[in-house]
């Protein structure tokens, strides 16, 4: 009997996953934690940290949207493997900062290179796998956002503590230096799509090798591109995006802050729960992958946003260890649904070869909500000198996207 090899799909996907690893949990979720070092450090004040979040947005915004078409047009694993270098040195350099311009420049350049490696990342989900397993192969991408954040809560504390006042630099060199790393790994081993190997995606009902040199394995043309951003299901796609961008980024930079600054928690305490959201969160990209698979992907990003909503809520209005936790454990297990799902459904709606130009050009969307959030949490916090209201705008608007899911369209 003819042993089954595995699909090199699997290893693709095992790629992504190290590149969310490093571009969302070591190059932006870590700065929740050492934020609040950076703070003290720098003797910046929320705004300005607001504004450094904002910064570093921008900068994925940009390349989130450049990135998918660059990735469509030229390839995952040179766009990927760039962006990843742009990352770490990017880091390492944030921990030189002595003052606001220089620390805005570094996280907005970090910020180019987390869009250019993360979007292309979360579409190989699309390119390797049929429609039935994309939001299953999705979450296990998305799942390197958790452990990720996992790894910074354990790691960054114990650095922050044996470093004194440079604790804070000393954790950007290190984490620089993990995605460094992670580059070479991913320049090895990622393919962009399976008729670079001569397969058909995993999951797909033919069986037969695809030749190389099959007419599928032609680079997106600049009208193919034109042809994402004119349907409209795309942009509505987008419209839903955005009010996760705009709400979960208030959760996530302002979670330690208001353990540490507003309730008196010790940063080690601090660190402790925030890992406990990356290693709840670590598996949630797989299970809410799938239940849009089942469900189909309007039902399940409205569900996602229900739980967000709700675990935004109780974080600003039950002051109380067990609503610390329980708000973490929610968020946790919900944290990476609606990146998991749009993913997915960016490529149900434009196929696996535009599926990284069609996720870039919605990211546009969830890019600007980004930009916005920090902002506004900032500026709300200086103003009423408490996190509460933030959290409790950012559920707001989370219920918002949870409504607009419901008339999300099936792709026809």
């Amino acid at each position: 009997m003819k042993q089954r090899k595995l699909h090199y799909g699997w290893i693709v996907i095992l790629m992504g996953l190290l590149t969310t690893i490093a571009a969302h949990g070591f190059g932006r979720m870590s700065y929740t934690i050492i934020l609040p070092a950076m703070k003290d450090g720098l003797q910046f004040n929320y705004t300005e940290l607001g504004l450094l979040g904002t910064g570093n947005f921008i900068g994925y915004l940009t390349m989130a949207i450049i990135g998918g078409f660059l990735a469509a047009r030229f390839g995952t694993r040179i766009v990927i493997t760039f962006a990843l270098v742009l990352m770490g040195v990017t880091m390492v350099l944030t921990g030189l900062a002595n003052s606001f311009g220089f620390a805005f420049m570094m996280r907005l350049m970090t910020g180019l290179g987390n869009g250019a490696s993360y979007v292309p990342a979360m579409a190989l989900g699309s390119a390797w796998f049929a429609m039935k397993k994309r939001g299953f192969a999705t979450g296990i991408v998305s799942a390197g956002i958790g452990i990720g954040t996992f790894i910074s809560g354990l790691v960054v504390p114990p650095i922050l503590t044996s470093f004194g006042q440079n604790g804070w630099r000393f954790s950007w060199y290190i984490l620089g230096g993990a995605v460094l790393v992670i580059s070479g790994i991913v320049y090895v081993f990622v393919l962009s799509r399976p008729e670079e190997k001569g397969l058909r995606q995993v999951g797909a009902e033919e069986t037969e090798v695809m030749p190389a040199s099959s007419m599928d394995t032609k680079k997106a043309s600049s009208l193919q591109w034109t042809s994402v951003i004119k349907m409209g299901s795309v942009w509505y796609l987008g419209v839903v995006y955005f009010f996760y961008g705009f709400s979960y980024i208030i959760y996530m930079l302002f979670f330690a802050a208001y353990l540490v600054k507003e309730m008196g928690f010790s940063q080690e305490a601090a660190g402790g729960l925030w890992a406990l959201v990356g290693g709840l969160s670590i598996f949630c990209g797989v299970i809410w992958g799938s239940i849009s698979d089942r469900l189909g992907r309007g039902k399940g990003a409205a569900l996602a946003y229900l739980v967000l909503g709700l675990s935004y809520i109780i974080y600003a209005l039950v002051k109380a260890k067990f609503g610390f936790y329980l708000s973490a454990g929610l968020f946790g297990l919900t944290a990476w649904s609606i990146p998991t799902i749009m993913a997915a459904a960016a490529g149900d709606f434009v196929g696996p070869r535009l599926a990284p130009a069609g996720l870039g050009f919605i990211t546009l969307f969830f890019g600007i909500g980004q930009a916005l959030g920090p902002v506004l949490g900032g500026y709300l916090a200086d103003t009423t000198n408490s996190f509460t209201v933030p959290f409790l705008v950012a559920g707001g608007i989370s219920f918002m996207g949870m409504i607009l899911s419901l008339f999300l369209k099936k792709p026809t």
